[in-house]
């Protein structure tokens, strides 16, 4: 599984970096037909100004897209894998049967 990163309007430093790929990471475990993940993190004019967009490629077509809004990237990024974690089972669950 392939992750991208990309940030807009901003460098992210590389905690921020390692924190994605780790919790991004952990999505492969529930489905192994996940080709590759693309996190865009991008700043906001509004209060909750930190915006996390992930999509996920899987194999057999179908992408999966969650963004969240929030004070924090981590806060965000870790809504949107809560999310994602459901969507990929329901997938998975729904090819095989």
């Amino acid at each position: 599984m392939e992750i991208r990163v990309q940030s807009i309007k901003f460098d992210a430093d590389q905690k921020l970096l390692d924190f994605v790929e780790k919790k991004v990471s952990k999505l492969a475990k529930f489905y192994d037909a996940i080709l590759n993940v693309e996190v865009t993190l991008s700043l906001l004019q509004e209060h909750a100004n930190k915006n996390v967009k992930i999509q996920v490629g899987i194999a057999g077509g179908g992408d999966l897209i969650v963004e969240r809004n929030a004070k924090t990237f981590e806060d965000a990024l870790v809504d949107c894998v809560d999310i994602l974690k459901e969507k990929i089972v329901k997938v998975k669950e729904k090819r095989q049967e």
